[in-house]
């Protein structure tokens, strides 16, 4: 599933940073690892005598998702299709924790996963800044960030504890398991102006 935004123009963005959690960071570790693992194996494979058995091999990994038998991995990524660099904050609630995360700096036409195997909400909510013209692309539901790269648990007294209140949009992912949010220049057909 793909949704598609376009955005208001204000301007100010927040310094660039990118969040990694630890939790981020051993999924990240976990698929390469998985990646890597695999590599070798068929290297192996192919360095012996056992060509058949690397043969073997790869057409199983070729057949496997069409069975069901490789894990699907349930990502939330966002796309920016603009001509500029935007910094992305999302906000969501794990459990009955509100949590809010920044800044993912995304290049023009490029992707970044901001969720990593399997989402922990249906409900996502998603700030982005142009840092090269000061548009945003924001919403109603207001949530604590910080300038600089950020993890803030709750979203009441932002202002209180030293944060900024900032508005977020709201994105329904149905509870697919993959699901893509894409940035558009405001002129764009099909663009969403939030």
């Amino acid at each position: 599933m793909t949704l598609v935004f376009a955005p208001s123009h204000r301007a100010g963005a927040p310094a660039a940073a990118r969040p990694l959690t630890a939790e981020k960071n051993r999924a990240h570790k976990a698929r390469d690892h998985v990646e890597s693992s695999i590599t070798l194996m068929v290297r192996r494979m192919l360095s012996g005598r056992s060509l058949a058995a690397a043969i073997a091999l790869a057409a199983g990994f070729l057949l496997a998702p069409s069975v069901g038998m490789a894990p699907a991995f349930a990502d939330l990524r966002l796309c920016n299709k603009t001509n500029n660099r935007v910094g992305v904050a999302i906000g969501y609630k794990d459990k009955k924790i509100w949590t809010t995360e920044g800044w993912w700096n995304i290049p023009v036409n490029s992707c970044e996963t901001l969720v990593s195997g399997t989402l922990v909400s249906r409900f996502y909510y998603v700030y982005a800044v142009d840092y090269d013209h000061g548009g945003e692309w924001s919403g109603k539901y207001v949530m604590c960030t910080k300038d600089k790269m950020f993890t803030i648990q709750g979203t009441e007294d932002c202002v209180a504890r030293g944060f900024n209140r900032t508005g977020f949009f709201e994105v329904d992912t149905g509870e697919q398991t993959n699901w893509t949010i894409q940035l558009n220049e405001p002129a764009q057909a099909g663009a969403k102006t939030q």
